[in-house]
Order: structure tokens, then sequence, then C-alpha cells
């Protein structure tokens, strides 16, 4: 048996109910794609409606109790779980690629990457704090405190499937909520393996199920519906978000949305150009593209364009596409068929409309969904993937003269998650940093995540912010007690 079969057979493949493996309802079940081959990697359950109002029942009957588990108790179930997945990040690397299709090393990032949120909440869950106010006409006092929200509705992409979960079950963790997680059907593995752990690493039955499904819509609206769950957190696409914000409004539920992205990067003429290809290399081609900080559209001032366009083919010409288990791979494929077409089709578009390609621009050749890493020159305003999410490895170059031109072109975008700006110039730095309409800056680096800081972003990208100081806070009611002191 091959290392592959035995780390997919090794990871559970029902519902995490109750800290209970359990069938879906009628034992349905749906397969698992490897990107790579368009070959079934295995079946997992396929929960219904009544699976999905199971787990909430499991969550709900939790909540009391692991709300008064002290904070200490709680943080030291995240380390242990970040222990458990840096002991053995080979094995859930291979499974992530083998599930999502990225290389093993870029899996592995991930692996840490997520692992990293368990660490840094497993120290804020012992860092709630409260306050104590004097009122101003001296009567009373005000006391602060700051407790769990309750039974929390988490929704979960494909394109990063530990750190995305992590992101969102460690800050919940940490405050003493109880969670029902659905993770994305074409990755659930990584979640159904990271369930594992963490009851491995003591978490109690109930604090977290895990609902597999592929009906995402039918198991998840009752849920949100339903009165008993008090916070909804989703990472995925505008669209689908603005739906669940209409959902959680009948119930007023508190949200937080990490939403899609249209990320500019800029050039200036004054930018060290070896930070900004390596930069722009980072932040294009982090997961083969397909994340919602990938720079979308790269501008590139006129007077430097020619020698970073050829700087930056050169590069992207060189990466090595494949399988993500093979070595040197540095390029798996896109997550599905429907992916890989709609990059082909925002490609052509954008050629149609007068874009040059200077290296890739078509799909690979044999079973898989894969796409060859991509540059277009010239590419204009009005090109659809100016407007749309690539989610792909195409890097499309446009010029500009004037950095009011530069930050109008960033800006125009109903998306504003995060921009990045290539300058050596410290006052223009911060100028346009202040101007572009994001949640996150890259300033001369390719990239922005990291637990220890507030994710997120502004317009149609999201509310709310994950990770750093404030993520806990997320998770968290505050409640004031007025005091007499007759």
């Amino acid at each position: 048996m091959s290392r592959e079969r035995e780390v997919v057979e090794a990871c559970p493949n029902e519902l995490f109910v109750g800290g209970k493996w359990v069938a879906a309802e009628g034992g349905k079940t749906l397969a698992v794609e490897d990107p790579a081959t368009g070959t079934t990697l295995c079946d997992v359950a396929d929960a219904s409606p009544a699976d999905g109002t199971a787990a909430l029942d499991a969550a709900v009957a939790a909540q009391a109790e692991w709300a008064a588990t002290p904070p200490r108790e709680r943080g030291e179930i995240l380390r242990r779980t970040y222990e458990l997945m840096t002991e053995r990040a080979d094995d859930l690397a291979l499974l992530m690629t083998l599930e999502m299709g990225k290389p093993v090393a870029e899996s592995k990032g991930e692996i840490a990457y997520a692992a990293d949120f368990f660490r840094w909440f497993a120290e804020e869950a012992v860092r709630i704090d409260g306050g104590y106010q004097i009122a101003p006409n001296g009567a009373s006092r005000f006391l602060v405190m700051r407790q769990p929200v309750g039974p929390c509705l988490l929704i979960t992409p494909w394109n990063f499937p530990a750190a995305m979960g992590a992101r969102k079950i460690g800050p919940a963790v940490a405050a003493g909520c109880t969670m029902v997680i659905k993770p994305a059907a074409q990755t659930p593995l990584s979640m159904l393996k990271l369930a594992e752990l963490m009851t491995e690493a003591g978490l109690p039955a109930g604090v977290l199920n895990v609902v597999t499904t592929h009906d995402a819509g039918g198991v998840m609206e009752p849920l949100i519906r339903d009165g008993r769950a008090r916070k909804l957190s989703f990472t995925g696409s505008t669209a689908v978000g603005r739906k669940l914000l209409e959902q959680a409004s009948d119930q007023v539920l508190r949200t937080s949305m990490e939403l899609g992205g249209n990320a500019p990067l800029l050039v200036f003429d004054d930018a060290d150009l070896d930070k900004a290809v390596d930069g722009t290399m980072l932040a294009k081609m982090r997961n083969g593209g397909e994340a919602c900080t990938a720079a979308n559209r790269i501008y590139v001032h006129s007077s430097v364009m020619d020698e970073f366009a050829t700087r930056l083919t050169e590069r992207m010409s060189a990466l090595k596409v494949g399988r993500g288990t093979e070595d040197g791979v540095d390029v798996g494929p896109l997550i599905d068929g429907k992916q890989r077409d709609k990059v082909a089709e925002l490609v052509a578009d954008a050629i149609a409309q007068g874009a040059r390609t200077l290296t890739g621009g078509s799909v690979a050749d044999g079973n898989g969904y894969f796409f060859r890493p991509t540059v277009l020159a010239d590419v204009p305003e009005t090109a659809r993937l100016q407007k749309e999410e690539i989610f792909g490895p195409v890097a499309p170059l446009t010029p500009f003269e004037t950095e009011d031109d530069a930050v109008r072109m960033a800006n125009d975008t109903e998306f504003g998650l995060v921009s990045y700006v290539f300058t050596r110039d410290l006052s223009r730095a911060l100028r346009v940093s202040e101007r572009l309409e994001a949640g996150m800056i890259g300033l001369n680096q390719g990239i922005v995540s990291n637990p220890a800081a507030p994710f997120g972003g502004v317009k149609q990208s999201g509310l709310g912010r994950e990770g750093g100081s404030v993520g806990i806070d997320e998770y968290l009611e505050v409640k004031y007690v007025a005091v007499n002191v007759d």
C-alpha cells in the first residue's frame, strides 16, 4: 500500500457529532476528487439537514460547560493541537495535497500557518479581560466583562483547507464557544483529520462538530435560521456571503465575513525591481493563485514596465507544473474543471481585448485541472479579469503614468481586501497606503497573512477581522453590570 493510500485511509470519513464519528442519514456519501488526476480519492459522509441539526444540538448541549471551563485549560488544548500538527506535518501536508492539489512544500507551509493559529490563540485564551469604572456622578460602579458569544456556525473554503478552519476554531475555543463547522465539499479531509487531532488533544465532546456535505445551503441555512446559534463566520465568495448575511438577519446573528478579493499590486518607478518581482511572485503564485489575497491586477509604471515584464515572464515560465506530490513541482492543478475553465475564459477575454501573452495562456495537456503559469501584457481596464477574481496562475500587467492613476485604478473595484505597493519613497509609501481602499497593505512584500495580525477587508471584501489581538473579539460579547454603592 502506498503512503498516499495509507494517509487517505487513516483519515476519518464520517461526520463528527457530539464527540462521535457517525454516518450520514441514510448512509449517503460524496466523492472526494484528486484534482491532479480527476480520479476519486475516497468517499466521505454526505450530511442531510437532519444531520446538521444533530450537530447543532450537540454544540448547544456542550456550550454551558465549555464556557465554564477555565481559560488555561482551553488554551492548553489549543497548545497540544499545535504540537500534534507540528509533529505530524508530513502526513497532514500529503493529505492536503491529495485533496486540494498544491505542491507538498506549500501544503507543509499551510500546516505550519494553521498550527500557529492554535499557538497564538492558546496564548490569547488567558488574556480575555474586562474593566472597572467609577460612574461619572460617583454614585455607582461599572463592571465590564466579556463572555463567549455562544454556539457558532463556521463555513470554510477549499483553497486553504486547514488554515481557514484553524483561523476560526482557534479563537472560538479560546473564547469558550462551541461550533458546527462545514468544510468545502472539495476538501473535507483536512478538517476531518483536524477534528481527530483536537480530540486527541483533549477537546471535550460536542465542542467541535464537523458536517461534510455537497448541499451547503440545504444543511446550513436551517441552522442559521434556527435561533440557537449566536454567530456565523464564513470565508468564501462575496456572492455567497451576501446570501448568508440575508439569512443571518432573521436571527440577528453576529457575523464575520471574509469574502472576495481583487488585489491590486502597484510597482512604482523607484521600486527595487528585485524585491518587486520576488514580491509579485509571492503575491501572485502563493497557492497557485487560488487565494483571495492573490495579486489580481498588476499595475507597473510605464518607465519600468519592460524590464519588470521581462523578469516576471522569466520567473513564471520557469515554474514546473505537475502533480503536487512530485519532486520539484512548483504549481499544482486548479481545484476542479469549473475553475480551470473560468481561468481560461478570463484569459481569452483579455486577449480578445488586446492583451498580449508573454508566457502560458492555455490549459496544460493531460489529465487533471492544470493551467500554465501566464503573464499577460497591456491588459485593458475593460477586461473581465480586472473586475473578477482570477483564482489561478495568471499575472495581468497594466501600465500607469502617475501616482493618481495608479491609486484610481487600484480602487476601481467593489472589493477591498488587500493591496500591494512597491516603492523606495517613504512619503509615497505612506501616502499611497492611506489612499488605498483595502483592509491590509503589503508594503514592499508579497505576503500579509500572519496569525498575529488582523486579517480582513473593507467594502465588499467582508466584515470583521480574524487573527491578531482582535481575532478573539469576534467570539466574545461585552456585558456591563451597574453596581449600586450606597
